[in-house]
């Protein structure tokens, strides 16, 4: 049976005939959803939040981006109704009552320089997770000349978030160790890292799919270059490996698993305890069912079926 017309089925039985455009207009409650959060998420929660507020014009959705922790932070203290959160929930959160359905998957990606002046070479080679352990966690390579003997030497210039976030923690996780860990240049965002390194010939850094490609072209943004993993570690990117040259590539790779996870991994939407708001719940219900139409326009890829069901079904009192 086909996923979205089960997860609408559910819907229906949620909602019942209360979700109808305009129906939610006039009914005295607070209309107003507000969300903070990761970076990660912003385009995709942007996207469905436009595409709600057709449906449901008097629903007001605020959403600010700032990070994984902020976002979490945000969902606990109560300041917004919704955190997106794109690492995993920790257990210390868990016991202050984070609630939390995931909602799509994505990944970090390493970048540079559009032009490093070894990018023809470094793209055919890729680096491994070895390597790039050595150059963010360990400090064991500085120059780019430790893969390409080069008659200049060229050092590396790193770079990483300054803010708490997923893709920090994320990309730490497959290097092996802790945001705290990083080596690098702390930059705000992802825009912010994806600036640093596209103003830096030398530079190294890592962004989320969405913040490396662009949404028009899903080429890579102009300016930096994805640099590839090369999985196998065998010194070179193999045709299996070689899935960067577009942003549909790419999320193909994640999709069936070519891409190794970490770093790519769940974003999520947090709460504290399960929402009181009957709006919010319908907001999320609706994600899950409707709302997954968008995502691979959006540049995301979808969570198996059975797993979109079981949170939808797990909304039902609050949504009603």
């Amino acid at each position: 049976m086909n996923k979205f017309f089960v997860i609408i089925c559910i819907t229906i039985m949620i909602f019942g005939f209360s979700c109808k455009k305009g129906d939610d207009r006039g009914s005295g409650a607070d209309n107003r959803i507000t969300i903070s959060g990761a970076w990660a998420l912003y385009p995709m929660v942007v996207k469905w939040a436009s595409e709600y507020q057709k449906q449901h014009p008097s629903i007001i959705i605020d959403i600010s981006a700032g990070g994984a922790g902020k976002g979490m932070t945000d969902a606990l203290t109560g300041t917004v109704d919704l955190g997106m959160v794109s690492r995993d929930v920790y257990k210390a959160e868990i016991d202050k009552g984070a609630w939390w359905i995931s909602v799509v998957k994505d990944a970090v990606i390493p970048v540079i320089n559009a032009e490093n002046p070894l990018k023809e070479t470094l793209l055919k080679r890729g680096l491994s997770r070895k390597e790039f352990t050595r150059i963010w966690i360990t400090d064991a390579i500085r120059d780019w000349n430790t893969f390409i003997k080069s008659d200049t030497t060229y050092r590396i210039h790193i770079y990483t978030r300054s803010d708490a976030c997923g893709a920090a923690e994320t990309w730490a996780k497959y290097v092996g160790g802790s945001q705290e860990d990083l080596k690098g240049v702390g930059v705000y965002g992802d825009p912010g890292l994806a600036d640093a390194v596209r103003n830096d010939l030398l530079g190294i850094g890592y962004n989320n799919v969405n913040f490396a490609y662009d949404a028009s072209t899903e080429k890579p943004v102009r300016g930096i270059l994805i640099l590839p993993i090369d999985i196998n570690a065998n010194g070179m990117i193999d045709p299996q490996e070689n899935f960067y040259a577009d942003r549909d590539s790419l999320i193909a790779a994640i999709a069936d698993g070519r891409y190794p996870s970490p770093p790519a991994r769940d974003l999520h939407l947090v709460s504290h305890g399960v929402p009181r708001k009957k709006e919010v719940a319908r907001f999320l219900v609706w994600i899950l069912g409707e709302g997954q139409k968008y995502i691979s326009e959006a540049g995301y890829i979808a969570l198996p079926a059975e797993r979109l069901i079981k949170q939808t079904a797990s909304l039902a009192g609050a949504a009603q």
